[in-house]
């Protein structure tokens, strides 16, 4: 591994106990959306341990905080998550085992996400010392990536505004820099009331607000033909009714609309919403929507992009050891070969690598072609406020499985941490270059204003739209 903060390297070494320490806490916490206290104290601890003033509440959300070091420009901010996936507990084995059934797990790693950029920030903070140097580091806590979308209700606020650059990572199956974009989308409950009827008795006399979700359902079934094939709509039923003899008077479906950009997001969301209002006429009930969230697709930053690439081989990727080989090797069993294939397609590296090749420890430059992200992020926010990158780090096996028990298990064991601590360098040594080079600063910002035409932030929420606690209510 060479690298030019050294000091910064070093430090990050020497911590790197307490850094997987600190995502192992996190990982059991195990907390979710708009409800990661524990997750959300645990990092701030660090931070002011470190000499970081901290700021919380922010976007009406108490586990959301900013921390900041240093004076003056730039300004460079450090993005960390830590909101875990209901139903996703697992021990960290290479078999199906939950910790506690039914209970969430970090299912998308955000245990290693938020942790790497701490890392990051107070090893640069002790550069910045060693050296005088002169400029800003923040770290951003941010709350409920997963569903509600925490940097939205920040972004709005104007967190974000104020910075020169953002970074920012996620675990993955490679090291190498994200250059695509992500899918808009909105989310929301459609809430159905009608009137509750003895099922046998009176039916005549009932109006169900389940038959509603159904037809609501069935219809956007048949819309999924006539919607841009980069569209995609998502449900669940989170409320049908109590018992099978009662006409359900209440009924709830929480919809997930997804488009390359904003004005696809929105065409779809309304031919949805004539859904809805259909299945209400149809059923004689009456519906609401209550809003869960509203975001943007990624903004990127080819500066930014350039500038990581570099890193990323300057610094090298995680160096993998015979247990966690032999870890992916019983993992393995769990995914089947199609999925191993569709990940090798996404990742544009299908041919290029052995058929029993699992773990990927070198980086890998950039794809011939960005891809466009068929997920979202709130980070969309952010790169539509300030000039922002991000990459990936290894931290799993070729053909996991998002959002499953599968990441969990390696978010908690060596192979995690390794591409965790991987990624804190990255972090650090893109942020030193950042703060010592004004030229990548500037042309970054000339990059973020073409591509935004100059127009200031605009958040895409529904107006008077506060952070939807209810939703993952813990008691």
């Amino acid at each position: 591994m060479s690298t030019k903060a050294s000091l910064a390297h070093d430090h990050i070494q020497k911590h790197q106990s307490r850094w997987e320490q600190t995502s192992l806490d996190i990982w059991n916490y195990a907390e979710l959306a708009l409800h990661e206290e524990r997750s959300s104290l645990r990092l701030q601890e660090e931070l002011q341990r470190e000499g970081f003033t901290i700021e919380t509440g922010v976007g009406g959300m108490p586990t959301a905080f900013i921390a900041t070091w240093g004076s003056g420009r730039p300004i460079i901010g450090f993005l960390g998550e830590f909101d875990a996936l209901g139903g996703l507990s697992q021990k960290a084995v290479p078999y199906r085992e939950p910790l506690q059934e039914g209970a969430p797990g970090h299912g998308c790693g955000h245990n290693l996400l938020g942790t790497a950029p701490l890392a990051a920030v107070i090893a640069l903070k002790a550069q910045m010392e060693a050296e005088g140097l002169p400029g800003t580091i923040q770290y951003f806590g941010c709350p409920a990536e997963e569903n509600l979308s925490g940097k939205a209700f920040m972004a709005r606020e104007g967190a974000f505004t104020h910075l020169d650059a953002a970074l920012t990572w996620h675990p993955g199956a490679i090291t190498r820099v994200q250059t695509g974009s992500s899918s808009a989308n909105n989310a929301a409950n459609f809430v159905f009331r009608g009137r509750s009827a003895h099922a046998a008795g009176d039916p005549q006399n009932g109006r169900s607000a389940l038959d509603a979700v159904q037809l609501m359902n069935l219809g956007v079934e048949f819309l999924r033909e006539h919607i841009p094939s980069t569209a995609r709509i998502h449900y669940v039923i989170s409320h049908g009714g109590e018992q099978p003899n009662v006409v359900p008077p209440y009924a709830k479906v929480w919809y997930l609309v997804r488009g390359v950009d904003r004005n696809e997001v929105d065409h779809v969301w309304e031919r949805v919403m004539a859904c809805a209002r259909g299945a209400a006429e149809m059923t004689d009930t009456a519906f609401e929507v209550e809003w869960l969230k509203a975001i943007h697709h990624v903004l990127p930053n080819d500066p930014l992009i350039d500038l990581l690439e570099d890193v990323i081989f300057r610094v090298g990727g995680p160096s993998f050891d015979e247990d966690d080989h032999a870890f992916a090797r019983e993992l393995a069993r769990s995914i089947s070969p199609q999925q191993r294939k569709s990940a090798l397609q996404n990742l544009q590296l299908e041919g290029q690598l052995s058929d029993d090749t699992l773990l990927l420890d070198q980086p890998f430059p950039r794809p011939p072609l960005p891809p466009q992200g068929r997920g979202s992020t709130d980070v969309a926010e952010v790169s539509w406020s300030c000039p922002t990158a991000q990459f990936w780090a290894t931290t799993q096996i070729i053909g996991t499985p998002g959002h499953s028990w599968q990441v969990v298990a390696q978010g908690g064991s060596p192979i995690g941490q390794k591409g965790m601590i991987t990624a804190a360098h990255i972090l650090a040594e893109a942020g030193y270059e950042l703060l010592r080079n004004e030229e990548i600063l500037q042309k970054a910002k000339e990059d973020f204003l073409k591509r935004t035409g100059g127009k200031p932030y605009k958040s895409a929420l529904p107006e008077g739209l506060t952070p939807p606690f209810h939703q993952f209510a813990t008691s």
